[in-house]
């Protein structure tokens, strides 16, 4: 169970939930406390809580107002925001217990690998009618994707990434498939070596398989470069800062295949995480480089700093090549999508309306919002090569997040069903359930529709 929770009610503070439209016609009910509340400025606006006095002069409860910012993170704020000590919210104005339990819970995180936190969340009693299992493996994913994101590459490159998928993949019965360093070329994955040949840690390609071999193929990949110099066309210092989460993609599909494998969803499940780190080194790749991928196309290199695509171009037609029946890859790809869409919003390409369509409803859902973004043809062409038949990036800097999908739909069958996230992965600031650093981006959306899907 998680920490944040406890199974015992008696003794707990109960916390009153009101939002702000209805906080006068309680109040009107509750006159004895109007003078308390008066004094203490608690007007209920969103997101503000205050306690209630008791008659022996220990708090007699809190009254708390939700956030608007959907129900899941409706009271998400309050494990940190209350004292440490156990509480009980039933029923909170009109949101599920389980939407409530899991706000707790991410509400509860804390990045601990190597600073203490100052301090424990507040505990909740778990509301009753709380799914429990659900909000546990859901929590337990995120959790996950936001500790490998938050990990300097130090600790987290590519092997360290490998052996986390293993973990995940011994925990429920997986199979696990590495292919390190120089057997990338023997087994045709020329891309992701190329872009991590340069490293002293040696790229590979992750492949995970669970699931009844019978059921229906549901791939996924993530884009796993676990720190991004730029390569020979290098980064400045700023840009450079944060690129510890350039692997969040992997994180974020590593934590949803966790999530289904322990709800135990009837498919057959895989998953590709090409592992790099791009780096500068004599034997770096360079631009006008020209790679031939795994499906025989090849590809001018016009900027080494745009690496996410080529290492997912061979992981996608590997994925590709056995028709899966759902095929879903994240990535922290471009730039562009975090300027256009900012860090809440994952940009989502997908050409088939059904699956579009059902994934954004499920983010919405779930507090966890796409935007489906356009798969623009016509822009193909800037992306042609010269020398070769693709380029690796347009010339120019219209439509950057656009571009970069379109390469790596050149590498996916028009008839296979294909969702492409491109995400931030981090929260530049601390919300209710959401500390500042790595972000489970889009995870949520994806576990619900799949969820759904295949139920």
């Amino acid at each position: 169970m998680l920490e944040c929770f406890t199974s015992q009610r008696d003794g707990a503070t109960k916390v009153t939930a009101i939002r702000q439209e209805a906080f006068p016609g309680w109040l009107a009910e509750h006159l004895e406390l109007r003078g308390w509340l008066s004094a203490l400025g608690f007007k209920a606006e969103p997101g503000t809580f205050a306690f209630l006095p008791g008659s022996t002069g220990a708090p007699g409860g809190v009254i708390a107002s939700p956030t608007e910012e959907g129900a899941v993170w409706a009271f998400a704020g309050l494990p940190m925001s209350l004292p440490e000590g156990t509480y009980l919210l039933d029923s909170g104005a009109g949101l599920t217990p389980t939407d409530i339990a899991l706000g707790w819970a991410l509400g509860s995180y804390a990045f601990a690998r190597y600073k203490k936190p100052k301090r424990a969340p507040a505990r909740l009693a778990w509301p009753e009618a709380a799914d429990r299992g659900e909000v546990e493996r859901i929590a337990h994913a995120v959790s996950l994707a936001r500790d490998m994101i938050n990990t300097p590459a130090e600790d987290m490159g590519p092997e360290e990434l490998a052996a986390a998928v293993l973990g995940v993949a011994t925990s429920h019965g997986a199979t696990t498939q590495v292919i390190v360093g120089d057997e990338l070329l023997r087994q045709n994955y020329p891309t992701i070596h190329i872009v991590g040949r340069a490293s002293a840690r040696a790229p590979r390609l992750i492949d995970m398989r669970w699931g009844d071999a019978s059921a229906p193929k549901v791939t996924l990949v993530g884009k796993g470069v676990c720190f991004d110099t730029g390569g020979l066309d290098l980064k400045p210092r700023e840009a450079m800062l944060e690129m510890k989460k350039d692997m969040g993609g992997a994180a974020v599909t590593l934590g949803l295949a966790s999530a289904l494998m322990a709800a135990k969803v009837p498919i057959r499940l895989r998953l590709l995480i090409p592992a790099v780190e791009n780096s500068v080194a004599g034997n770096a790749y360079r631009p006008r480089d020209i790679v031939r991928t795994r499906g025989g196309k090849t590809v001018e290199i016009g900027n080494t700093d745009a690496e996410g695509r080529l290492i997912l171009c061979d992981a996608l037609t590997e994925a590709d090549s056995e028709r899966p029946d759902l095929l879903i890859d994240c990535a922290t790809l471009t730039g562009a999508a975090r300027i256009a869409l900012g860090p809440d919003l994952g940009a989502l390409y997908c050409d088939d309306d059904t699956v579009a369509d059902g994934l954004l409803k499920a983010g919405a859902a779930a507090g966890d919002p796409l935007w489906r973004m356009p798969l623009w043809r016509p822009y193909r062409k800037l992306i042609d090569g010269k020398c070769a038949d693709l380029n690796n990036v347009a010339q120019g800097t219209f439509a950057g997040s656009i571009i970069a999908a379109l390469y790596l739909s050149e590498f996916v069958s028009r008839s296979t069903r294909w969702a492409h996230l491109d995400i931030m992965a981090s929260n530049p600031a601390a919300r209710p359930g959401r500390p500042e650093g790595g972000e489970a981006t889009g995870m949520r959306a994806l576990y619900a529709y799949v969820r759904k899907r295949y139920a």
